[in-house]
């Protein structure tokens, strides 16, 4: 079924590429995991021609979210869910190119969308142009880049006066557990960017992180997995804890960095 699927979306005149990502693109998938297909296009592809074919393939379809991406969210007839995003392959490529060969970091997830490329299974490319771009960046990882990350994180971290965990410390006093939650959820996204970049490792996104560190990550904070479930544990329980399970996170990271 989603071979039929690809070949009728390689013959949209718009598609020039078209990659899998996610689990299917490796070898950690089983027959219920989603697929994450990626259409990289010269143009935009009207709504009649994507819902003309989904509509042959899939039980429910979302079509044109943009959330995040341009993406069609759809239901398979076999139960499996599919997420078809549509990027324009300069503009992708401008974006991976800021971070691995500018040296850009940003707050959390730097190199997400340079480890979907390195990651990706291409199943159509029809100039050749996808090859090309994953091929330009394949590169070791620049210690440039690795030191601007970790600067920039680990003062979110700690030790400036906008650093997350003054930030949460203050959310806990007021009783604000709204903010202590995101506030927690961005100090985790800048932990995890350093930690990749501390050991040259593409960041691959936000789910299972635990696991695909203590898998990938050759250099880890002493008592990583217990500090992190404590302070998961802490955080609607016990929020009198949390500013030192904060602190026990980056005292043993400032060790490594």
């Amino acid at each position: 079924m989603v071979e039929k699927l690809f070949e009728e979306l390689k013959n949209i005149t718009e598609v020039e590429a078209i990659a899998l990502g996610g689990s299917r693109a490796g070898e950690a998938f089983d027959e219920k995991s989603d697929y994450d297909v990626y259409l990289y296009c010269t143009g935009d592809i009207d709504d009649t021609t994507r819902k003309n074919i989904l509509e042959k393939y899939c039980d429910y379809i979302e079509l044109g979210n943009h959330f995040w991406e341009l993406e069609d969210n759809c239901t398979l007839k076999n139960g499996i869910d599919i997420d078809i995003l549509y990027r324009n392959l300069d503009d992708f490529t401008n974006d991976v190119a800021s971070v691995v060969e500018g040296f850009n970091a940003r707050t959390g997830y730097t190199t997400c969308m340079w480890h979907n490329l390195l990651t990706c299974k291409i199943i159509c490319d029809k100039n050749g142009r996808l090859q090309a771009t994953k091929d330009r960046f394949n590169v070791p990882y620049p210690k440039e880049l690795k030191e601007n990350i970790i600067n920039k994180n680990m003062s979110l971290l700690s030790g400036m006066l906008p650093s997350y965990d003054g930030q949460i410390t203050k959310a806990v006093n007021r009783g604000d557990l709204v903010s202590v939650n995101h506030r927690t959820a961005a100090f985790m996204e800048s932990y995890f960017d350093v930690l990749f970049a501390l050991n040259e490792h593409t960041h691959p996104g936000e789910k299972r992180l635990l696991s695909l560190s203590k898998k990938n990550l050759r250099i880890l904070p002493a008592n990583f997995e217990e500090n992190i479930n404590k302070l998961f544990a802490d955080l609607f329980t016990n929020p009198e804890n949390i500013g030192d399970d904060i602190a026990e996170i980056v005292i043993e990271l400032r060790k490594i960095v």
